[in-house]
This record gives C-alpha cells, sequence and structure tokens, in this order.
C-alpha cells in the first residue's frame, strides 16, 4: 500500500461516516504562542474544540502536516521524523468513546478496508490521575468498550503515556486510547474533555470532543511489512539520491551511514515544508529550526562524502515526489530551492572561517582553553561541536570528556541567560482568549484595514502575536513609516472605534469570499466554507471597513476597544515592517 493509498481509503472511509474533508493547516500555528511549528491535527483546531462552530460542520476528517523536534536526536531510527503526515477525524461534541473507538476497529479491520489481523492488535488505555488537586478518573469505560469487540490486551497507562494534550501550555486536552499492531502504536484516539488553563488547571469543556491520529508512514510501514519508515516511499525514493550523490563512498549496510542519509532524508523533506510556509533561516524561533535541520542535513551528507553543495538538488526531488498532494511546493518551488542555496553557501564559509581559526590557534592548551575555543566557535561563529571537534583531533589536540564538560556548562549558562532575556515572550498567535486578548485582535483586524487605506493594497498580513499587554502586526511594505503616516493610521483606526462598529461574522464558501473582496492567504488553508469577520455592515447589507477570514475570538462592538496607540513601527526582515501598539 502507498501512502496515497492509505490517505483515500481514509478520506473513503469517514465520508461514509458522515465527515467532511478539510484542508491541512499552516505548519505556523496561527492561534497557539506557545508553539513553533504545527504538531497535531488538532492544532488548528482549538477553537473549535473550545467551542466554536466549525464551517464544515461537526464531524471532520483530513491529513494534516506536522512537524516535531521533541524527538530529532532519535531521527534516523526504524520510526522517528521530524515531518510526517497525520490522519485525522474528529467529532467535535458530535460523536464520543464508543461511536469513535468502533469506528476505529471497522477501519482496521474490516477487510473492505485495511483488513489486518485482530488478534495482532492490542490497545492502552488511561489509568486515571489522583496527584494533588489533579483529580481525572481510571478511562473503565474505553476498556469495556474494547472488550466488547473482543481485545483481550488492554494496558491501563498513566498519564505520560495515556493522557494527550494540549499542543501547547494551555487548551483542549484529555485521556486517550492508543491502538498497536504488532507491538507498533499505529493510531491514537483523544477524548478531549478537558481545558488547561494557564493555572494548571483541568476544566470541562463545553462540548466532549473526539480526535484522533494515525501516522501515515508509519502505518504505511506496517501495513507492507517494512523494518522502518525509511523503507517507504517518498523517503525510500530520497535516500536512493542521497546515495547516488555518495558516489563511490557509499557503503552498504553500514550502521553509521545509515543513520546519516536518514538524517539527511528525514531534515531536507522537514526543510522543504517548512520553507513552503513561508519561513528562512534565521537565529531565532522557526527560522532557527529550520536553519539547525539544513546545516544539521548537510554534515550528515559531508560525513557520507558528499563534498558538492547538494542540498537544492534534493530539495527538487522532493518537490517533484510530493508536489501531486502539496501544489505549495511547486508554487514556491523557485524560493525553496534559493534558500537551500544561499543557507549551504552561508554554512560554508563558516565552517571555512572556524578551520582557520582552529588552524592558527595554539595545538597545546589547557581543558578550560580548549572549551572556551569550542564554545566561541560554536556562539559567535556558528561552527558546530562536531566538526570543530573533528578539526581539532585533525590537528592533534585531544578532547577529552572534561572539555565537553566543561562546554556543556558554558552552553548551559549561555542559555539560561537568552531565557532570561526572552522571558515572556510570545511566539505567534494569541496569548490564550481573554478579554484583552480578544480585544487586541480586534484591533489587529482594524489597523491591517488602516495600513491598506494609508500605504496601499500591496500591504498584507504576514504575522501576528497578541498577547493581554499589546498587539504586534508583520505587514508587507519596503520602507520605514513616516510620523504622519503612523498619527494617519492611529487616527483612522479610532475613527472606528468611536463609531462603535458591530463586529459580525458570516460563514460562506471560500469562492464567495474571494469574489467580496475577504483578505486571506488563498492556498491549501482553508475548506470549501469560510468565516467572515466584518467590521461594520455586514457582509450582505454594504462595505465593511474590515472584512478578513478568521476564527476569532472578536469584540462584539468597536467601542469596548478603548483608544488605539501605536508604540513602535520597525524592519521585521526583508520587504516586512512591524508595529507594535497598545489599547489605552
Amino acid at each position: 500500500m502507498t501512502t496515497r493509498e492509505l490517505k483515500r481509503k481514509y478520506f473513503e472511509f469517514f465520508e461514509s461516516k458522515g465527515h467532511k474533508i478539510i484542508p491541512s493547516a499552516s505548519l505556523i500555528p496561527e492561534n497557539d504562542p506557545t508553539v513553533l511549528f504545527t504538531t497535531a491535527g488538532m492544532h488548528p483546531l482549538v477553537p473549535y474544540l473550545l467551542g466554536e462552530k466549525h464551517p464544515a460542520g461537526n464531524k471532520l476528517v483530513n491529513v494534516q502536516k506536522c512537524i516535531r523536534t521533541s524527538d530529532i536526536d532519535e531521527v534516523g531510527d526504524d520510526w522517528h521524523l521530524t515531518f510526517f503526515e497525520m490522519l485525522g477525524n474528529w467529532g467535535l461534541g458530535s460523536y464520543w468513546k464508543e461511536e469513535s473507538i468502533k469506528m476505529s476497529w471497522e477501519f482496521l479491520t474490516d477487510k473492505k478496508w485495511l483488513d489486518l489481523d485482530k488478534k495482532k492488535i492490542s490497545v492502552s488505555v488511561f489509568a486515571g490521575s489522583s496527584t494533588g488537586s489533579e483529580q481525572i478518573p481510571r478511562d473503565l469505560e474505553s476498556a469495556e468498550i474494547w472488550k466488547s469487540l473482543g481485545i483481550k490486551e488492554i494496558k491501563f497507562l498513566g498519564k505520560e503515556d495515556n493522557f494527550w494534550g494540549p499542543a501547547g501550555k494551555t487548551g483542549p486536552c484529555g485521556p486517550c486510547t492508543e491502538i498497536f499492531y504488532g507491538g507498533v502504536e499505529i493510531w491514537n484516539n483523544v477524548f478531549m474533555e478537558y481545558n488547561k488553563t494557564t493555572d494548571g488547571k483541568y476544566e470541562p469543556l463545553k462540548q466532549k470532543n473526539v480526535d484522533t491520529g494515525m501516522g501515515v508512514e508509519r502505518t504505511v510501514a506496517i501495513l507492507d511489512k517494512e523494518e522502518s519508515v525509511y523503507d517507504i516511499e517518498p523517503l525510500k525514493l530520497i535516500i536512493d539520491k542521497v546515495r547516488t550523490l555518495c558516489g563511490t563512498s557509499y557503503v552498504p549496510h553500514k550502521t553509521e551511514q545509515i543513520k546519516a542519509e536518514r538524517i539527511v532524508a528525514d531534515h531536507l523533506r522537514a526543510s522543504v515544508f517548512i520553507l513552503a510556509d513561508g519561513i528562512v533561516p534565521s537565529n531565532v524561533e522557526q527560522g532557527y529550526v529550520l536553519r539547525r535541520l539544513i546545516r544539521r542535513a548537510i554534515r550528515c551528507g559531508k560525513k557520507l562524502g558528499i563534498e558538492k553543495s547538494f542540498t537544492h538538488e534534493i530539495g527538487k526531488l522532493i518537490i517533484e515526489l510530493m508536489n501531486d498532494e502539496w501544489p505549495a511546493l511547486e508554487k514556491n518551488e523557485d524560493f525553496i530551492i534559493e534558500q537551500f542555496i544561499q543557507e549551504e553557501g552561508k554554512f560554508e564559509k563558516i565552517l571555512e572561517r572556524g578551520e582557520r581559526i582552529i588552524e592558527t590557534s595554539p595545538s597545546q592548551s589547557e581543558d578550560e582553553s580548549i572549551a572556551e575555543e569550542l564554545f566561541k566557535l560554536k556562539t559567535q561563529e556558528g561552527m558546530p561541536l562536531e566538526i570543530s571537534c573533528d578539526k581539532m583531533k585533525n590537528k592533534g589536540v585531544e578532547i577529552n570528556d572534561e572539555i565537553i564538560t566543561i562546554y556543556n556548562e558554558k552552553v548551559k549558562k549561555h542559555q539560561e541567560l537568552s531565557r532570561t532575556a526572552t522571558a515572556g515572550k510570545f511566539k505567534s498567535g494569541l496569548a490564550d482568549n481573554s478579554e484583552q486578548v480578544t480585544k487586541l485582535h480586534t484591533a489587529t483586524h482594524l489597523l491591517l484595514a488602516a495600513l491598506r487605506k494609508v500605504l496601499g493594497e500591496h500591504v498584507f498580513q504576514k504575522g501576528s502575536n497578541i498577547t493581554a499587554e499589546r498587539l504586534r502586526l508583520d505587514f508587507s511594505h519596503s520602507e520605514k513609516m513616516t510620523s504622519e503616516q503612523l498619527k494617519e493610521v492611529e487616527e483612522i483606526v479610532n475613527e472606528q472605534i468611536a463609531k462603535n462598529l458591530s463586529v459580525n461574522c458570516d460563514e460562506m464558501p471560500l469562492e464567495k469570499a474571494k469574489e467580496i473582496g475577504a483578505m486571506g492567504v488563498f492556498e491549501s488553508k482553508y475548506g470549501d466554507k469560510v468565516k467572515i469577520y466584518s467590521v461594520g455592515p455586514s457582509t450582505g447589507s454594504g462595505q465593511a471597513f474590515s472584512l478578513e477570514i478568521c476564527s476569532g475570538p472578536h469584540a462584539q462592538k468597536t467601542g469596548e476597544l478603548g483608544y488605539f496607540k501605536i508604540r513602535k513601527e520597525e524592519a521585521s526582515s526583508a520587504g516586512i515592517r512591524r508595529i507594535k501598539a497598545i489599547l489605552e
């Protein structure tokens, strides 16, 4: 079975059960400031898990592209990936444990679908938790449902294993039941009935939700009786390309070499998808992760004996292999390839500079001095420890355990200082759903509309970050705004606040949203129906001041917002400006 066939069967099955297919969201979360990437299918659905109505209904199914870096050191073994596709079906207050478990059982075992051997299926359920004020009961209901289906091997496991979420620090979460085939986990059914608050409490949600996840690559590998996820397409074809680039230096079946080629395939596939969502390599946030992935792939390529620049070649292959299902890859191909070439060039210069520094340093020195030099090469020059150590060993410098211990202490202290300096900083999206954040979110809509009136229609939102204290909006504009322009924007926003305009929500087909001029990113991000928030007259009764595709939350009237004040306007990146503003 191919990955494409598994996805087709999954969609067909859940459509027959009344589910509507929705598209994958971006890898960059919109409404969760506590994580850098979309790590699961539930991430983009948080507003709907909390009770907001989804335009496509209350039974949904899709495949979500995901990035997880928590297990990055495990990548290269048989089962771990940084980028993966996650199949999921959701019941948003529409069905609960029995229907969810029985649908999973039918899809896995029925001859029409996956036709798995029932005897090889085992499950785990939540054992309950009663630490301190936390009282979450044992999931006896799920266990009884599994027993009724003939499952004999049922393990009760604790919170670490069988309680999922939230995806960030707060939000929807709940106990789960995991499904194993031949001892390998293939599906997880999460019963989201709690909302974890900022003070660590678990409050009941307004509605009970079902959220499931089935990893595409892992499931196909198991179905095809492969030994690892790297033995299925497209990863197998990417590794074949890596081996071709190695040429005569490739050594079949060498464990270290197998891990290195897997890291190259995984990291560059993840990088292609991150780049396609508009992130560029940098030293902060998502850009830092992207840079780390690309440079680790380059280091592994060098270990394999690839001397020339190669990331762009593998990038082209990944786009070719996966574009049919992810058309944004081809659409952004020129940008993706350009970024690979630029980043590999920058890294080569860093390696050359680092090597010159090592060549001119004394060959004999104390452990503290060597550790300090390794630390400076890492933090000031961007030279990876692994490569610095190799270069020093070539020069005759012994790198012992004491040097590495001192180096790690220096890195740890550096990281602590960095965390202290950025304490309280949110990564992206909304800090929470509090009243003040809701007001500032609405003000962001007014700000974007005002910027387009003052600067022109080339202005589009490129990112936002909202806490209870202030809003931050990144937008497309190449020049620093003048004081007169900033004053005019402020005045326009405050005029709309003074008018006490109503904030209206309408649902409509995506095509109609485009026709009426709603602001949005029209790629693969939205479903057939979308929510439109208009400030001023509703979308059907006149020209609104602001018209955007959005999932909320919003104030009901602009008069609730208070006085809008711009605090700062600055460059964010090339062609992108940033405004920070408050409500007084």
